[in-house]
């Protein structure tokens, strides 16, 4: 479905190319402070023009459309919407019989008997992470915790120093790259998670798998504790407040935050519209043709990718703050 949580409850809505995207929020709670003004940083982030991202450059200026009186959170739910004033529709025309590969076109076709909306990949497309970030903006006001993202990784290479150089040659391949993105939540607390299917690892994932073009979630030292021994791995306690002499649990110990960072990084895949000629299927004659994709892409999705897993993050622990809160009140 397209909404998430019990307590923090966000609804997404919108496609890439029809008039506007936005999310619902609702279990805001009242006397907020909260203004057009306090998305902007993040909405920035998210934005392309820069080497390695789209050029399709919207304005992404938030309509806050109710829940909001005299700058202040009403405690009604929360509607924000974002325009899309720049679409170009017509570079799609071309593929309409032709799903492009790694992408949604040919399961959403069959799921919904070819009435979705194909457009820029429609209501599966990144472009309604915009929306995404618009929530997290509000979750990260509720918690007061300090959540960072970053990108740490672009095509197996984790130096920064060489990513233009990789970019530029991907591009001139007519290529795209992956890349790995690490999301770190300070000052969360103790408590927050509900073992066993609703552990704070199982709803932080179940969000972060729904941002398109994520392929993997590890928390902490992740795959890399597989390779370890116990002594290695385990965490010791140091301090009465739970703090660890290391981390390799991510902040996390049976489903429930320990206090510590929560650490968790997510492998985001390389763009599927590449112009390199790849093949798929003609789904009027049958026949499989050479397909090279043209319009406006990402070269590397990660590269804005950061502040979405930030907001993802973000709106996952104000729903489990929230739950938390509910149980300690009653």
């Amino acid at each position: 479905m397209n909404s998430f949580g019990h307590n923090f409850r966000i609804s997404l809505f919108g496609e890439s190319h029809g008039a506007a995207v936005g999310v619902v929020i609702d279990g805001v709670p009242a006397g907020i402070a909260l203004t057009e003004a306090d998305f902007a940083e993040d909405l920035a982030r998210r934005k392309g023009g820069t080497l390695g991202t789209t050029s399709r450059t919207e304005p992404d200026e938030p309509e806050l459309l109710s829940g909001i009186f005299n700058g202040h959170t009403t405690g009604a739910p929360v509607a924000i919407l974002f325009r899309n004033r720049h679409q170009q529709s017509e570079d799609y025309a071309p593929l309409a019989h032709t799903p492009r590969p790694g992408h949604a076109d040919w399961v959403a076709a069959k799921k919904f008997g070819g009435w979705n909306d194909p457009r820029g990949g429609g209501h599966f497309s990144g472009r309604l992470t915009v929306a995404l970030v618009a929530a997290g903006v509000v979750a990260k006001k509720i918690m007061g915790a300090k959540i960072t993202a970053r990108v740490c990784e672009i095509g197996g290479e984790s130096n920064p120093a060489k990513w233009q150089e990789m970019l530029t040659q991907a591009a001139s391949d007519g290529d795209s790259l992956g890349g790995i993105v690490e999301c770190r939540a300070e000052g969360v607390g103790v408590g927050l998670g509900e073992p066993f299917f609703d552990s704070l690892e199982s709803t932080i994932s179940h969000l972060l798998f729904s941002i398109p073009g994520i392929r993997g979630v590890e928390f902490g030292d992740g795959f890399e504790a597989a390779r370890k021994r116990g002594s290695e791995h385990n965490d010791p306690i140091i301090s009465p407040d739970g703090t660890t002499a290391t981390n390799g649990a991510g902040g996390i110990n049976g489903g429930i935050s320990n206090g510590n960072p929560i650490v968790v990084r997510v492998a985001v895949k390389p763009t599927s519209s590449i112009r390199r000629e790849q093949h798929t299927l003609n789904t009027l004659s049958g026949s499989v043709e050479p397909l090279s994709i043209g319009g406006r892409h990402d070269l590397c999705i990660a590269l804005r990718a950061a502040v979405v897993v930030e907001a993802a993050v973000a709106i996952a622990l104000a729903d489990a703050s929230a739950n938390l809160k509910l149980k300690i009140e009653n």
